[in-house]
């Protein structure tokens, strides 16, 4: 099939440490609280006996663990001190991560960092239930970079729009690697590329009591209900034996394009017969005359990833549909997309730098020829004043040196 080119439109970032407003109550390991950046600053996010503090003075920034009748004192010897006048200071759990940023030159960069796996479990209920901030007000974390942009969608595949505007979720990129991200819903605006943050999604997983960050998502409103697929991104750990990632699926009639919300997940078994499988995610849900198609991405192992796609009559029945296997390394991002009367499958070929077309066989019959920055991103169409918008990210980092892989991107935009 062709499609005609597209060509660059621009970009937009929009970076924000913490959400507007204070928070009653965390809900979930996604939390911050700032302050201006006098001399002396201390913050802190405490829980029962357990105090995760930061203190910046003359001589730099350190953060200080307490739990257990143990303290310890962390302090980054490579970007402990900050390079220019301290504008603000925020202290964030994102996670696991304790993390302390420091505004500079209207730049956030982190100025050290702990993880708390294995000392403190910050995905409890009861633990999140008891934090509270000194030094300032709880808020949430917003987000240092955005990726995984896919438009919230109706069940039949077309896009939930406000006037002449759509609804997309993203994932809010926090400062390191996967388990530092969140789920969060967004309006963009096709006509002058900008985006206005709404709201915030969590998630409890079943067997589990904990409350995770998970993301790479598909929010689709069918009747008077929200279904969320996410990808259990929010833990995982490579190193971890029998590490996986697996998509659960939400069902609720809460708004969720407002606020901060934690919805309870049942498992989404997205099939992979007969293949080599270590995990699945990115799931996008289309309802097509009587059947579902789910299309999502399969890895053989990490980071080793192809496209598959799955139906049935419904979403606990589904079967193996199609995968494409041979010649696709790191291929991800399966979006279904509507062209007329036929659907195809949109996915981002990071290892080729392309983005293949494929029927629902996943036999490619096509390619968008539109720029391929860096990263893996997804292919999200948008169709705007008679022509198409592609939504895309790239992978460029923030926060600094010390801030591992994780922490991109900038959102990227493409134009017919």
């Amino acid at each position: 099939m062709e499609l005609p080119r597209f060509e660059d439109a621009g970009s937009t970032r929009p970076v924000q440490i913490a959400r507007p407003g204070r928070l009653e109550h965390a809900l979930a390991p996604y939390v911050a609280v700032d302050a201006v950046g006098h001399r002396h600053v201390t913050l802190a996010l405490v829980s029962g006996e357990d105090r995760l503090a930061v203190a910046y003075d003359d001589d730099g920034f350190s953060l200080a663990v307490t739990n257990g009748g143990l303290t310890t004192d962390h302090r980054s010897r490579r970007a402990g001190r900050p390079d220019a006048t301290v504008e603000r200071v925020a202290l964030t759990l994102t996670g696991t991560h304790l993390t302390v940023w420091s505004r500079e030159g209207g730049e956030w960069l982190v100025r050290g960092r702990v993880e708390l796996r294995g000392r403190i479990d910050t995905h409890d209920e009861e633990w999140l239930a008891a934090l509270r901030a000194e030094g300032g007000q709880l808020r949430g974390y917003g987000q240092v970079g955005l990726r995984d942009l896919r438009l919230v969608t109706y069940a039949d595949g077309s896009p939930v729009r406000e006037s002449d505007r759509v609804l997309v979720t993203a994932t809010s990129a926090g400062p390191g690697f996967f388990d530092t991200a969140h789920t969060s819903v967004w309006t963009l605006d096709p006509a002058k590329l900008s985006l206005v943050h709404r709201s915030d999604l969590f998630f409890r997983r079943p067997g589990d009591g904990g409350v995770y960050g998970d993301h790479a998502s598909h929010l689709v409103r069918d009747g008077g209900r929200w279904l969320l697929a996410t990808s259990t991104w929010g833990d995982f750990d490579p190193q971890r034996p029998g590490a996986t990632v697996a998509v659960t699926l939400a069902e609720t009639d809460a708004d969720l394009l407002t606020g901060r919300h934690v919805l309870d997940t049942r498992a989404l078994d997205l099939p992979t017969t007969g293949l080599r499988s270590v995990g699945v995610w990115d799931p996008h849900l289309v309802r097509s005359d009587d059947e579902w198609l789910v299309a999502y991405v399969s890895a053989t192992r990490f980071f080793r990833f192809h496209p598959v796609l799955a139906a049935g009559p419904s979403l606990e029945t589904l079967e193996l549909r199609s995968a494409a296997v041979r010649g696709h390394r790191e291929t991800e991002g399966s979006t279904l997309h509507r062209f007329g009367d036929d659907w195809r499958v949109l996915v981002s070929d990071g290892h080729r730098r392309r983005y293949p077309v494929m029927d629902l066989d996943l036999t490619e019959v096509g390619e968008i020829d539109a720029p391929y920055t860096s990263n893996i991103p997804w292919p999200t169409l948008v169709e705007h004043d008679g022509g198409l918008l592609m939504v895309g990210f790239d992978g460029e980092p923030a926060g600094g040196r010390l801030v591992p892989y994780g922490s991109h991107g900038a959102v990227r935009f493409a134009r017919t």
